[in-house]
């Protein structure tokens, strides 16, 4: 249920709405909109409805939201949500762009990696501490020791840091290194690790599950927005289909279609997605063209050797021209990088 404030409806008018919800049972999320303020009430809606709500001062309407998710949905917020990490803004008109291996192997390598991606005009440093990997035997990544490897480099290079989380029992040592909590593709219907994060303090970029529809990408954003933390960027990484050609096929018609559901940003990997690194160049094109607000590209000095994911990341001069390319497509389509 969503409750629209009259334009002029003031502060204690507000505050008596919000009493009024909350008396009965009901959680209450504000939106603030550039005309109007709007409530969405999450809880039974059969409460709201049987309490005369509209004629409260300083109400405009009552109205239920049609769609199985509410707070992430446009009809709780018709503007585009701009979510700020450290002065970068996702979904405004600049394009990020997040970079760095898949794997932390060791600090040579992420110091190498993190000054060249900067140079080329990535905003972000991504780069995993937990790697969740299909067989037991692989490389699992350096756990808090990498984590402290990227907040130290992403300190010295001015980059800000992205890094995925597994165990709900990492949450505070995640959110301790990182600036943006990454949520993987395995674990975005992990409910009581989106609970978590939904508590958590940092942005969270969350991953369309490798077999997910978008209701049920929206549905897992809308277990973190519905504990409080509304600062979620969603990412298109490829989805499983009958194809064998890429390692997954890359659903850009996803960027649209929840441009046009949700008012959250989202970000396209076409790493992930493709699995080859002469792909990632055409398809992180093709993300922007069709509206995406930033790409997550894995960048490696020396793919031979990578500990994880080699054959789709992109070397550094690779990765360079790249930038350059996107940042042709970007202006061409009214943004910048």
């Amino acid at each position: 249920m969503i409750i629209v404030l009259k334009p002029n409806a003031t502060k204690q008018q507000r505050a008596h709405v919000l009493e009024r919800i909350k008396a009965l049972g009901l959680k209450p999320m504000i939106s603030e909109g550039t005309e109007r303020t709007i409530i969405g009430v999450i809880g039974p809606e059969d409460k709201l409805r049987a309490q005369p709500l509209e004629v409260i001062p300083g109400v405009e309407k009552v109205m239920p939201v049609l769609k199985p998710y509410k707070l992430v949905s446009r009809e709780f917020k018709p503007q585009d949500s701009v979510i700020n990490i450290n002065g970068i803004e996702v979904g405004g008109k600049r394009l990020v762009i997040m970079a760095g291996p898949c794997s932390v192997e060791n600090r040579a390598m992420l110091v190498q990696t993190a000054k060249l991606v900067k140079a080329a005009g990535a905003h972000l440093l991504r780069g995993g501490a937990f790697k969740p990997r299909t067989s037991p035997y692989a490389f699992q990544g350096l756990g808090e020791e990498g984590l402290k490897l990227l907040r130290d480099v992403g300190k010295a290079t001015g980059l800000s840091v992205v890094t995925e989380l597994l165990d709900c029992r990492d949450v505070g040592l995640v959110e301790k290194y990182a600036d943006v909590i990454q949520i993987g593709a395995r674990n975005m219907q992990n409910f009581e690790l989106l609970k978590e994060v939904g508590l958590a303090r940092k942005p969270v970029l969350l991953k369309r599950g490798l077999s997910a529809t978008i209701n049920e990408f929206l549905l897992a954003a809308e277990y973190i927005l519905a504990q409080g933390n509304f600062n979620v960027i969603l990412c298109e990484r490829g989805i499983r289909t009958f194809d064998t050609a890429t390692r997954f096929t890359l659903d850009l018609s996803a960027v649209p279609v929840i441009k046009k559901l949700s008012h959250l940003p989202i970000v396209v990997d076409p790493s992930h997605a493709t699995g080859a690194w002469d792909l990632v160049a055409p398809m992180a094109k093709a993300a922007v063209a069709c509206g995406a607000d930033g790409l997550i590209i894995e960048v490696h000095p020396d793919p031979e050797v990578a500990l994880s994911d080699g054959p789709q990341s992109l070397l550094p001069k690779n990765f360079a021209k790249l930038v350059k390319e996107v940042r042709k497509v970007a202006h061409a389509v009214g943004r910048t990088v």
